[in-house]
């Protein structure tokens, strides 16, 4: 049995997204990934780095926010408090291939470098309009991938001295999804199972963190919606690692098409493998999770590939009685069809009922 068109593109649709995680063909240079107080970064970047470590990439790390060192990262550049210029200079240095690491690559298998950017929100703030020269000064060599977080809930801080150019410049956010060529963001699964099942009866979605409009207190992972929402999240770079995260990717190719598709990644641990044998997160399409799957087929019709009926207050299908009093159900007028061949075919029995008023000019007609 051949598979579905639909299932067919939610393969290439996983496909390409395994593609992003690993660097693989240079197929994102800029990715950027948008986070929150409901739901960190923290689990996609994690994973990043695992599959950096499992392709032998350089790993750097510019922190401006983070104080340790995260244990994957093979450079820690401290960024706060650097001119941009020198903040290039230093990320180039490290990303400029050494004599011993060209002795040991070959032509066909050129290091990686993997560049990892904490937080974008400081260096929009200070200079936005030199963002998009700052990313092709550190993008040096085509194996060459920037990672960057931007928090959408951290509000923007205009420069102090404003020229008559920036008062008509784009948000940073826009220049910055403008730039990149691939756009990942990241929420709770929690929240998405708890949106999903207000949709479901009909009802207004709920809403967390400031959206929710609550005055001195933030609702967020700890409220998610039934059990599915893990303790992930507390802090942006604070959290256990068996978090599940729903990843909404857009990514804009060469053509100028976009793919958009929606994610569940469940982190494994850093020793820990997935069913495919290499370590990482377990990757999977939204509508092919348990969550998402069992009601109403899944989201964009999942349950219906795997042959599942729908759940619904009544049955849909037919009992094998049910099949053969069908079949022996006669037709109305099927007497009036079987004297096709007399020249009487179309004609139409009637049987008057008592009720019915008989007319003798209708019925000469």
């Amino acid at each position: 049995m051949a598979p579905s068109a639909q299932a067919h593109k939610r393969a290439h649709s996983l496909l390409l997204f395994e593609k992003l995680l690993n660097m693989r063909d240079s197929a994102s240079p800029l990715t950027l990934i948008l986070d929150s107080l409901e739901q960190g970064a923290r689990p996609l970047t994690d994973e990043f780095m695992r599959r950096a470590k499992n392709e032998r990439a350089k790993i750097v790390f510019v922190s401006f926010e983070t104080i340790k060192k995260p244990d994957a990262a093979d450079a820690f550049i401290r960024a706060r408090g650097k001119s941009l210029k020198a903040l290039a200079a230093e990320i180039s240095s490290h990303n400029t291939p050494s004599r011993a690491t060209t002795t040991t690559t070959t032509k066909d298998s050129p290091q990686k470098t993997l560049i990892l950017l904490d937080t974008l929100n400081t260096l929009a703030s200070q200079s936005p309009t030199l963002l998009p020269a700052f990313f092709t000064s550190i993008i040096t060599t085509p194996f060459t991938s920037l990672v960057a977080v931007y928090h959408t809930d951290v509000p923007t801080l205009s420069p102090p001295s404003l020229s008559s150019e920036l008062l008509y410049a784009p948000a940073p956010l826009t220049l910055l999804t403008h730039l990149a060529t691939t756009v990942f963001r990241v929420s709770a699964l929690g929240h998405a199972v708890a949106a999903r099942r207000a949709r479901e009866r009909s009802l207004p979605e709920p809403e967390w963190g400031l959206r929710e409009g609550r005055e001195g207190v933030l609702v967020g992972l700890k409220d998610g919606g039934g059990g599915d929402v893990s303790e992930e999240g507390q802090g942006r770079w604070e959290g256990k690692e068996d978090a599940a995260v729903v990843v909404d990717m857009e990514m804009r190719r060469r053509s100028g098409r976009a793919v958009a598709e929606r994610f569940v990644l469940a982190s494994n641990g850093m020793g820990q493998a997935n069913g495919k044998g290499a370590l990482g997160g377990v990757v999977m399409v939204m509508g092919d999770h348990p969550a998402f799957r069992k009601a109403g087929g899944g989201v964009d019709g999942g349950g219906e590939e795997h042959g599942e009926e729908m759940e619904a207050t009544f049955n849909l299908g037919l009992t094998e009685k049910q099949r053969r009093d069908r079949e022996g159900v006669v037709l109305p007028y099927f007497d009036a069809q079987v004297e096709v061949g007399g020249g009487e075919g179309g004609r139409i029995l009637y049987e008057m009922g008592r009720e019915d008023d008989f007319d003798e000019e209708e019925d000469e007609v």
